[in-house]
């Protein structure tokens, strides 16, 4: 199945994991990343536009892509990263196989209920999804960080620069 199945928001989440078999732990295991104890002047949010579910892989991928440049140009101790939501949504897929002699195992829409195949987080508009807590010397840095995680997420998403409250 294509990742763009899952985008779409529709229905009740699957999330009850006390009831799912098997359930797939999530590909992203590191929420925060940088100084967390640290004190920094601005603060830069990855917002979301639209609603979407956003999988687990794709919240992996934006978090290795950000962190990456981050720690490239700014070093470990100088910012420090935060994805924010967290894939709770188990996915399911109804396995199909096709092609010669396939047909005897093809069930076709009887009993379609799916088996468990990975986790999505779903996201509101105007929600936040990464944010950056940096110096004043690493707005520059931390903007081009989140447009390539940017560029891994399945949503359209604006950035936002505030100035922290002391």
């Amino acid at each position: 199945m294509k990742a763009r199945c899952y985008r779409e928001v529709k229905g009740q989440p699957y999330a009850r994991k006390e009831y799912i078999k098997g359930h797939p732990p999530p590909k992203i295991t590191k929420f925060t990343m940088g100084n967390p104890s640290a004190k920094f002047d601005y603060q830069l949010k990855l917002i979301s536009e639209e609603s979407a579910q956003i999988r687990h892989n794709a919240l992996e991928a934006a978090r290795i892509a950000t962190n990456r440049y981050l720690q490239k140009n700014l070093g470990t101790e100088n910012y420090c990263l935060r994805i924010l939501p967290y894939p709770h949504v188990v996915l399911r897929e109804n396995k199909m196989i096709f092609g010669a002699h396939a047909d005897r195992l093809q069930e076709g829409m009887r009993r379609a209920f799916g088996k468990p195949i990975g986790t999505a987080a779903r996201v509101k508009p105007n929600q936040t999804i990464i944010t950056v807590n940096v110096n004043e010397n690493g707005i520059k840095a931390a903007k081009e960080a989140l447009k390539r995680g940017e560029a891994k997420l399945p949503v359209p998403c604006r950035i936002i620069i505030e100035k922290t409250p002391d």
